[in-house]
């Protein structure tokens, strides 16, 4: 290899590796998220198109003219454009499952380029790196997809013995939007009434949970409360057949995460899974497709709407309460709530005993879960709508019809 070409190609590799191990992490590790990411960030724009084409040819006539290759070291280091090194979501967390994926990529990435060089083409593999580390982060990840999972198992099968001992009452909350909210929602209905564990903030994977039952699952505990996303087909399958959710609610359905199961129908039937085995299912039926899955299911349903009247549980946007048919008050005014979240609460805390009437006086300090449509006035005197946990097509229509 010529002497200056590998510091000139590490320096395209290191800001790289930095930029596709944190859209890794951000993507949950998944195999072949990091590429699909990257082939969808180089074809973004015209000038990321060109910037691309670029680093390839240079990459090219290196073998020619090796000064060339500053180019393809410049654009792995740069591009694609718009997609940072630092992202603007959040920082890249070096946890040791991170770390662990970039000593693999490092093999990877070393390994090819080793390889190269026996066939006598290590130099332009060396600056091809870069431009091809997506790859490497995604074989990596790949690789040790098996080690993760067995790091994590003894953590769950701890969590199932614990569940075990304690046997509470687990009711695990799903849906494309809105989960969290009706998580703490229910949380808050409970408490005082019930000895109740909720999973924290978005702890709603399989470590998520587990974490959460170690740390936090105490001997008499009565309701555990479970938030459970997924990323694909059979996630929360996984989770169900450990966790055993006697009641299972799903909050609605909507395009997030559309590029992983390519249908609202596929992804109705992922979130489906969470009622398998559940003694209760309790479903916001203002979406059809969930209105559907209610009338197709043998077991007992409670159906919640924001103004259906064949409903189990009504709210309304101004506050109304019905359960059963039966009016039993409002929300308490100034109380800021999302109606349709609040309903599906309610009926998971009819499904676990609560009273309407225990339900009803839980609402007078129904608590707003933050970055949810929260408001502040600033310094100037301006008011702020703070909507920025959310991020679909719903919760942005929500934010606009507030504003």
């Amino acid at each position: 290899m010529t002497r200056w070409l590998l510091p000139l190609a590490l320096l395209g590799v290191v800001p790289a590796g930095f930029r596709w191990l944190r859209v890794a992490q951000r993507e949950h590790y998944l195999p072949g998220s990091a590429s699909r990411f990257a082939a969808r960030w180089w074809t973004s724009s015209p000038a990321n198109v060109g910037l691309a084409a670029a680093g390839v040819a240079a990459v090219g006539l290196s073998a020619v003219w090796p000064a060339v290759g500053s180019v393809a070291a410049l654009v792995a280091g740069v591009g694609p454009l718009g997609l940072g090194v630092r992202g603007r979501s959040s920082p890249l967390a070096w946890t040791r499952r991170l770390q662990r994926l970039a000593g693999g990529t490092v093999v990877v990435a070393v390994g090819a380029v080793l390889l190269a060089a026996a066939a006598g083409v290590g130099d332009q593999l060396a600056l091809a790196a870069g431009l091809a580390l997506p790859l490497a982060v995604d074989l990596a990840a790949w690789a040790s997809a098996p080690l993760e999972t067995g790091l994590g198992s003894g953590w769950v099968r701890r969590a199932g013995q614990r569940l075990a001992q304690v046997e509470p009452v687990v009711v695990a909350i799903t849906g494309s939007f809105g989960k969290t909210t009706t998580k703490e929602y229910l949380r808050h209905l409970l408490s005082g009434r019930m000895a109740t564990v909720a999973s924290p903030a978005s702890f709603n994977n399989r470590m998520g949970l587990a974490r959460t039952i170690n740390e936090h699952l105490a001997p008499g505990t009565q309701v555990l409360v479970a938030e459970m996303g997924t990323y694909g087909p059979g996630e929360i399958a996984d989770l169900c057949r450990w966790v055993g959710p006697r009641v299972g609610v799903i909050t609605a359905i909507g395009p997030v995460h559309l590029e992983r199961f390519g249908s609202l129908e596929a992804i109705t039937a992922a979130k489906a899974e969470i009622l398998a085995g559940a003694e209760w299912a309790v479903l916001n039926v203002d979406d059809p497709r969930l209105a559907e899955l209610a009338d197709r299911r043998a077991g007992s349903v409670i159906r919640c709407s924001t103004g259906g009247s064949e409903a189990d549980v009504v709210v309304t946007p101004d506050g109304s309460i019905r359960i059963r048919g039966d009016e039993v008050g409002v929300v308490p005014a100034g109380i800021d709530f999302f109606p349709g979240n609040l309903a599906c609460a309610i009926g998971a805390a009819l499904a676990v005993g609560l009273r309407p009437e225990d339900i009803m006086a839980s609402l007078r300090d129904l608590p707003t879960p933050q970055h949810r449509q929260t408001s502040f006035v600033g310094p100037g005197g301006y008011t702020v709508i703070d909507d920025t946990y959310n991020s679909n097509p719903a919760g942005a229509r929500a934010a606009l019809d507030r504003l």
